[in-house]
């Protein structure tokens, strides 16, 4: 796998270090803060002369996708590595003569907790051990091969195209490449599914479990990117008899697989044996949700929080069903009922130092990139890099796309209608506060707990609303929790006139309602005081204090619409005036993010398709129209852009052809077309020898997968 790479590309990116060894020295000491799947393979590399009196260079590079399975094939990636040196243009310049003296593939076990690492002398033998969290050494054992061959799968396959896990000198080749490694990665699963939940799991779940944590993610996104359901089934048709919990994801399985009849007779069967399984009401609900039964569906995302109510997903369930049957009270309670998590990324290597880093460029594919150099159209207005909601991350991401949606379904208006009939709101705490001390002062004996016009409504607390009903007394609210400071959204934003074009034309947007602050900010600050005092300060039978990171991520959608209705407003005005409306590459590549981020697809496409006039270099415009074509059926453009995506990809050292973004496009196209249409428009285009060898390269990958699953 990894000498076929090498043979098409002789080219390595590398880091030099400043001392060598400095790379190991790092990684060591770094074993104790991986927290999950770990961080990249690291190959470390001595290169020498053989002069004398001329210095070793040591370096290093990240890398994934390689076969860990034993101490031979990572010393077989090493020695790929002097193949190449022999084009001596592709490190150094002509007339030195550089060789592989020695070098340590280490790679972590994310089972285990501890990092196998081969050491390789050229000339010489091979050595392999294990590095403990406190850097001692031990002997690896058969079992710790296998579970550092599961972890390197699932490290390339979830790593593979996420765009906020970016490393300098990271390598991505392809794990799985023939049926008979798809084979043995399903053995080595079902070997060691029970010991899945010691990866972790995605950080919006908060307790790793044996069907959701990292390993079975990794499954579910490798089959599912294809709609290959089948080797999944099989394999979880095999643990279900272990562990009735698996149900949940063969009933997940055989849905994708479009056998919904035995979906629902093993889902019918698992809740006899699992009735409080979380993940096994979720398949239950979304299969209900996707035939249009709504009411069901609710009923069960009930009962899945009721079973799992610490967990942020089964609260995110909860309040999308609410939204698709159109009940925004009982969504934006929902929602505000979330637990939310302090955000654990990625797991990452301690920062080296390098005395330079040598990426060589790809000529074959990269030639057709703009350059890459700092522009004007790398700039942008202070006010839009300023805009909080990129920097959103886990729960709190997950919980402000909710929020998005709703504003998207019912408008802001609307929704700031909604917010303050279900919540608690600043004046209105005031002025029952100050009614409450008016009434302690005179002695009378009419409080805040009389009978009020809306005590017909019912709050419950998994946020439904229910009318009609005996109204509830709320004791004092102890306070709520300010885990929204930690994740630092704020409101910020600053003034912005949409740039150039406003400064120009003085644009007027239309006004925008800024949101109150609810009470909960209040409540905080004068809680102490009224517990002090002793009086009852604060107590409504049908409202709900708002949590102090929802408030947050209402002034956060503030700040976003605020901009995008100044630019929307722009755009009117000089189309009316039949003049070009100018901005920076970077500031249309925000502009279209925020688009999607509201909901607004087609003016985020066009956004992006403007940031394509310029010499931005950037894949992120390219991919997302990637999605979109996709999405659309576009074969022709969904074509031409996955091949800008792929030589993006290439110039970063991602060879991996699956699963990336360019697979589930193509795959979502092969259902709309054909596969053999996709084939046989990528030949009439008439692209270079080397461009279309790439592009067929993710082509051929479903056939070789098809005709391996074909066999078995």
């Amino acid at each position: 796998m990894a000498d076929a790479s090498f043979k098409d590309y002789r080219t390595v990116l590398i880091g030099f270090q400043v001392e060598i060894g400095e790379a190991l020295t790092a990684r060591t000491e770094s074993l104790a803060t991986f927290r999950e799947l770990g961080p990249p393979d690291l190959c470390h590399v001595v290169k020498s002369t053989g002069r004398t009196g001329q210095r070793d260079l040591g370096s290093f590079h990240l890398v994934s996708g390689v076969d860990a399975s034993s101490s031979a094939s990572l010393a077989a990636y090493i020695n790929s590595l002097t193949y190449a040196i022999e084009d001596n243009s592709a490190w150094f310049s002509k007339g030195t003569a550089w060789k592989v003296r020695n070098g340590c593939y280490c790679c972590f076990n994310a089972f285990s907790r501890v990092d196998v690492r081969v050491d390789v002398k050229i000339p010489g033998g091979v050595h392999a051990y294990v590095v403990d969290l406190r850097g001692d050494r031990h002997e690896a054992t058969l079992e710790m091969w296998q579970e550092a061959y599961v972890s390197a799968i699932l490290r390339a396959i979830l790593y593979s195209d996420d765009p906020t896990y970016w490393l300098d000198a990271y390598r991505k080749l392809d794990p799985i490449t023939t049926g008979e490694g798809e084979v043995r990665f399903l053995q080595a699963v079902e070997a060691l599914f029970m010991k899945g939940w010691q990866v972790g799991s995605d950080p919006e779940i908060q307790v790793a479990t044996v069907v959701s944590n990292h390993l079975t993610a990794g499954v579910m996104k490798y089959f599912g990117a294809s709609g290959r359901y089948q080797p999944a089934a099989n394999l979880f048709e095999k643990l279900a008899v272990k562990e009735p919990e698996v149900a949940s994801l063969l009933a997940k399985s055989y849905i994708g697989m479009n056998e919904e009849v035995k979906a629902v007779q093993i889902m019918s069967a698992a809740m006899k044996h699992t009735p409080h399984s979380y993940t096994l009401l979720h398949v239950q609900s979304d299969f209900l949700r996707s035939k249009g039964k709504g009411s069901l569906a609710v009923k069960l995302a009930r009962q899945a929080v009721n079973c799992a109510p610490s967990e942020f997903v089964t609260w995110e369930k909860l309040t999308e069903l609410y939204i698709d049957t159109k009940d925004y009270e009982s969504a934006l309670l929902t929602l505000n009922s979330c637990p939310m998590f302090t955000y654990n990324g990625k797991d990452v290597h301690r920062p080296i130092q390098t005395s330079r880093v040598h990426l060589p460029f790809k000529r074959q594919i990269g030639e057709i990139l703009p350059e890459k150099q700092k522009t004007e159209d790398d700039e942008a207005d202070p006010a839009l890099l300023r805009l909080p909601a990129p920097g959103l991350r886990g729960t709190w991401a997950r919980a402000y796309s909710l929020l998005t949606r709703l504003v998207s379904e019912i408008g802001w208006d609307e929704l700031l209608k909604t917010r303050s009939a279900v919540f608690v709101m600043e004046e209105e705490y005031r002025m029952q506060k100050s009614h409450a001390d008016l009434q302690s002062a005179t002695g009378s004996t009419y409080g805040l707990n009389s009978k009020s016009q809306d005590e017909d409504v019912v709050i419950h607390e998994d946020g439904m609303v229910v009318r009609n009903g005996a109204g509830l007394h709320y004791p004092d609210h102890p306070g709520v929790d300010r885990v929204g400071d930690r994740a630092g959204v704020g409101g910020g934003g600053g003034e912005w006139g949409g740039g150039r074009g406003a400064k120009r034309t003085g644009v007027t947007s239309p006004p925008l309602e800024k949101p109150g602050m609810a009470a909960a900010a209040v409540v905080d600050q004068e809680t102490s005081e009224s517990q002090r005092s002793g009086q009852d300060s604060f107590s409504f039978t049908n409202k709900r204090l708002c949590e102090r990171w929802l408030d947050n991520l209402f002034m956060v959608l503030y700040e976003d619409l605020r901009v995008w209705t100044i630019f929307r407003a722009e755009v009117a005005h000089f189309k009316t005036q039949h003049v070009a409306y100018r901005k920076t590459g970077m500031e249309w590549e925000i502009l279209g993010d925020l688009g999607l981020r509201l909901h607004h697809k087609e003016e985020a496409k066009e956004a992006y398709q403007r940031c394509l006039e310029t010499a931005r270099y950037s894949q992120k415009p390219w991919a997302k129209l990637l999605e979109t074509y996709a999405e659309e059926g576009d074969i022709t453009r969904t074509i031409q852009t996955a091949i800008r995506v792929a030589a993006y990809q290439y110039a970063d050292y991602t060879e991996m052809t699956y699963p990336t973004l360019i697979a589930r496009s193509f795959f979502k196209l092969g259902q709309i077309h054909g596969h053999a249409k996709i084939a046989f428009t990528l030949l009439s285009m008439g692209l270079p020898d080397g461009i279309l060898k790439i592009m067929d390269g993710y082509l051929q990958v479903w056939e070789d997968v098809q005709e391996s699953a074909y066999e078995i």
